[in-house]
């Protein structure tokens, strides 16, 4: 097939970018056409890539620089253009070298976010306008234990996290005068771990390295016993390995809670080859920030468990695929990387122990989306990030059409201590049918946010005091994020377990404990969170792409008293709206979209007395 492409040329710098990725073009090259055949073809899953060095590099893509692109890769402009908008963080119109994005989710805005944004608003001019954009409002950026946030995209440097933000902070980021990153953190104390500051590490599994080791320092983290879980997984085989992850009934820690071992068996036995790994690190769930400190606070771990899981299940080549707007854990992850590849911990032979894999890390760029499973696979390959019918599943035909395994960062983090202490001992630790430790982020109205670790088992309530309680009169929990549902405070004696949460009709979900008080305006935050969804529907499947804007326009109606024919009807209408989403949706997005709000109407949280 012939592909047609644009007149428009790139500029030096952003034609030096692609090359950069993809290799100088091959002499006597007509740029009018491309290269045919398998080679050009199988270029494809660097279209993300491309878009990341070109953006990086101008702070935007030009239709010159999108013409190139499809150029080089053999790709129509038409599906590249879709792919290059399916993305939040891209911009195809001109944006200035320095764009702040302000979070105003249902975390930040309650902590300043929309303070912040009105004011920029007043001073820079509306989010979004002007002949070049310089701030933008965002939706949840991951760092919700230190709101309010903001990230500041950087042409030609890395992008900088601003946490706790503030409006001045923000226009001295845009300007280019100033520097408000996160703190790096080093070998101090994480301040997003409160327990590591507290000195119960002893108590600790998944935080204990937390301000212990150098993120930076590979030999740091093998001076407290890194890469004794490969060690032992080399010795026993990866038949073992598998074995133990087995009898340690781990669950996948994503959502889903699948078995691990399960799902790695699967990989391991099917005939098809190659077959891939695939880290799932895009957490992009309004109030989800544990992945993020555990990738930026110990990214060797990360590796490591990863090289484990590709030994097991027969993998050569794995992925890492990171959130967009996580800066700081993207350059930690990717100097790991290079480290360990460096020392024969990644490559053709590791450890010399005669068997091959590599990781490559790949960004995100702001789309939710792609948090789901088939999704994500469609994103690596170079398409628009939306999901995939199922079956087939991915440890059949994923990545490319071959088996796969997928695993978000928590749960590969588990792995290191199941291989060091064998399965049946890490399945002592936690409840019979919920083993381990589970990591959850708690925010909102809580005295002290941060990421705590505790063993399956334990309450809400006592998971609460390690937190110094709620700031105010306790009205509800939001558990699982803006997927997930809320429950009142009588559930705060139920056990933090997959069976406990079913028994009350919730979900641990991505571990987010969001407690909400009186002073809460609960119609706002609903909104917000159906606003999300709205956002951040791939469009794919109509029960999503138009529930989540009939949704929205429900909420609006009962939060103005304009109501269809009454509040009664108007809560029919949502409840009618969630059967038709959660029956006949293609995935998990427009299936839990309701559920946030369905239970705050269970609750009463929508009756008049709240505050405006």
């Amino acid at each position: 097939m012939d592909l047609k492409f644009l007149e428009a040329v790139p500029t030096q710098g952003e034609q030096a970018a692609v090359d950069g990725l993809v290799g100088a073009p091959g002499e006597g090259d007509d740029p009018r056409f491309a290269a045919g055949g398998q080679h050009a073809r199988d270029l494809r899953h660097l279209l993300l890539p491309a878009l990341h060095a070109v953006s990086d590099t101008a702070g935007w893509i030009s239709q010159g620089a999108l013409n190139y692109i499809c150029q080089r890769l053999s790709v129509p402009p038409a599906e590249a253009y879709g792919v290059a908008t399916f993305y939040a963080m891209f911009s195809l119109s001109p944006r200035a070298p320095r764009v702040a994005h302000v979070c105003d989710d249902i975390v930040c805005a309650r902590l300043g976010g929309s303070d912040i944004a009105d004011e920029l608003a007043a001073t820079l001019g509306p989010a979004g306008s002007g002949q070049v954009v310089t701030w933008l409002r965002s939706p949840c950026l991951g760092l919700c234990e230190r709101a309010p946030a903001a990230m500041v995209q950087l042409a030609g440097d890395t992008d900088q996290a601003i946490a706790p933000a503030t409006a001045d902070g923000v226009r001295t980021a845009v300007a280019g005068t100033g520097n408000g990153h996160v703190p790096a953190g080093g070998s101090q104390p994480s301040v997003s771990a409160p327990q590591t500051r507290r000195g119960d590490g002893q108590r600790l599994r998944l935080l204990r390295r937390i301000g212990v080791v150098d993120p930076d320092s590979l030999d740091s983290y093998r001076s407290v016993g890194g890469y004794a879980g490969l060690r032992r997984a080399i010795a026993v085989g990866p038949g073992r390995v598998i074995q133990e992850v087995s009898d340690s009934k781990l669950m996948g820690r994503g959502g889903a809670a699948f078995p691990t071992g399960v799902k790695w068996d699967a990989v391991a036995k099917a005939p098809v080859r190659p077959h891939y790994l695939i880290c799932n690190a895009d957490e992009s769930e309004p109030g989800t920030f544990k992945d993020r400190v555990l990738m930026e606070d110990d990214p060797f771990a990360l590796i490591e468990a990863m090289t484990i899981a590709g030994y097991a299940t027969g993998c050569e080549q794995g992925y890492l695929y990171i959130r967009g707007e996580y800066p700081l854990a993207t350059r930690r992850l990717q100097a790991a990387i290079e480290q360990a590849r460096h020392r024969s911990l990644l490559g053709s032979d590791v450890m010399g122990a005669g068997f091959g894999f590599d990781i490559e890390l790949r960004r995100g760029a702001g789309a939710y989306i792609c948090g789901e499973e088939t999704a994500l696979m469609n994103s690596l390959e170079g398409y628009r990030g939306e999901p995939r019918n199922k079956p087939p599943f991915p440890t059949v035909s994923g990545l490319f059409g071959k088996p796969t395994v997928i695993n978000n960062v928590e749960t590969l983090f588990n792995v290191l201590d199941i291989l060091t202490e064998g399965g049946p001992a890490f399945a002592q630790t936690g409840t019979e049918r919920s083993t381990g430790t589970k990591l959850f982020c708690l925010c909102g109205a809580v005295a002290e946010p941060g990421l705590y670790e505790v063993p399956f088992g334990a309450t809400l309530r006592e998971l609460l005091e390690l937190a110094g309680g709620s700031t105010g009169s306790l009205r509800a929990i939001l558990l699982g994020g803006a997927a997930g549902s809320f429950v009142d405070p009588e559930a705060l004696d139920v056990a933090l377990t997959f069976e406990g949460m079913r028994e009350i009709g919730a979900s641990l979900g991505s571990g987010v404990i969001m407690p909400v008080d009186d002073g809460t305006d609960m119609p706002g935050m609903l909104r917000r969170i159906a606003a999300f969804f709205r956002d951040e529907s791939c469009g794919q499947c109509v029960p999503c792409r138009v529930g989540t804007v009939r949704q929205e326009e429900s909420l609006a109606r009962l939060a103005n008293g304009t109501e269809i024919g009454s509040r009664a009807r108007e809560f029919a209408l949502l409840d009618d709206l969630t059967r038709v989403m959660r029956d006949s949706s293609i995935c998990g997005l427009g299936h839990t979209a309701p559920a946030a709000v369905q239970s705050a109407i269970s609750l009463n949280l929508l009756e008049r007395g709240d505050p405006e």
